[in-house]
């Protein structure tokens, strides 16, 4: 009984917040506000969602904002824009995912091969994403021609962005992956007790480092579709993206100890945060206002998820 409660506290949370906002505003509930929501949730979601495979391993990947700035410069210099004549179209795209993969790949041998904690691993690789972002930009913004690029967030398929379809995709695959398979299974071991794994035999390593890469491409594929959305590449482009997605994880049920929660439980808290912004707005909260009752509501998720582990504290590895 107290499992399900745990793990449909979330979205009981999401419907009641629904029914408040309505009872206030008297206008909440409507196509066009849920539209709205959903479109705006669907970038957080998914870089949520990479966070999670991390996450789960009860280890942390601060890296997105920096891998967000140089997949967007580098796509954006690639596919056909207004700075050079380059037009790799949808090689361009994949090249730039790549770059994440390779930042991903990057901090998952420096923390199980090097052995230095994901924390310090990922700080540093964010502000190296930063740099290799401001190396790449051009005397002016690089904006973007590239139709395929640019349709990731001008088409909309009945009524919705292909951007909310395509998150979707990617919370599908990620749920899955994590479920079903022997990376996703290995990668909830190794977050609920990772002493045993080890001690079993098992490459730890190796998932850890599957782990890493996976979250370093999501972050990649939420900073092409923020490209998209801008219509431009942008070494700032990731600003403002990393605590929201944690805390979206974190809201959601995934836990930052590792071993609990997962791909729907993390777009879920990201929808849950678009909802109590959206929500806050319409009933006229100013901005300092709703950062202080966003933090309250995040305390508040940490506090009850992990109360059931007081009598055994855990630290972010």
């Amino acid at each position: 009984m107290k499992k399900t409660l745990y793990n449909m506290g979330p979205l009981i949370a999401l419907v009641l917040m629904v029914v408040v906002f309505q009872v206030i505003t008297g206008s909440f509930v409507s196509i066009g506000n849920f539209r709205s929501i959903l479109e705006a949730a669907a970038v957080p979601s998914i870089l949520a969602v990479g966070l999670s495979f991390v996450i789960l391993l009860g280890a942390i990947d601060l890296s997105m904002q920096g891998v967000i700035a140089a997949t967007s410069m580098t796509l954006s210099l690639l596919v056909a824009n207004g700075i050079n004549g380059n037009n790799f179209g949808f090689g361009g795209i994949i090249i730039a995912i790549m770059v994440g993969v390779g930042f991903g790949a990057f901090n998952g041998v420096l923390h199980v091969v090097g052995k230095t904690p994901s924390l310090i691993v990922t700080l540093g690789t964010w502000f190296i994403g930063l740099g290799v972002a401001a190396v790449l930009f051009p005397d002016r913004v690089p904006a973007i021609h590239e139709p395929l690029v640019l349709g990731l967030s001008s088409v909309h398929v009945a009524g919705l962005g292909l951007i909310v379809y395509l998150a979707c995709a990617v919370i599908a695959v990620a749920y899955v992956v994590l479920k079903y398979t022997r990376v996703g299974r290995m990668i909830y071991a190794i977050g609920g007790d990772e002493a045993i794994i080890v001690a079993s035999g098992l490459p730890v390593k190796r998932y850890k480092f599957i782990a890493f890469v996976i979250s370093g491409a999501i972050a990649a594929f939420g900073g092409v579709l923020l490209s998209a959305q801008l219509g431009n590449g942008n070494a700032d482009i990731g600003a403002g993206q990393l605590f929201p997605a944690i805390s979206a994880a974190v809201v959601g049920g995934t836990l930052l100890s590792g071993g609990r929660g997962g791909a729907l439980q993390s777009a879920l808290g990201a929808l849950m945060l678009e909802v109590l912004s959206n929500g806050l707005i319409q009933i006229g909260a100013g901005p300092y206002s709703r950062n202080i009752i966003s933090g309250a509501v995040i305390l508040i998720a940490v506090g009850i998820s992990s109360y059931h582990m007081r009598r055994k504290l855990r630290v972010v590895k």
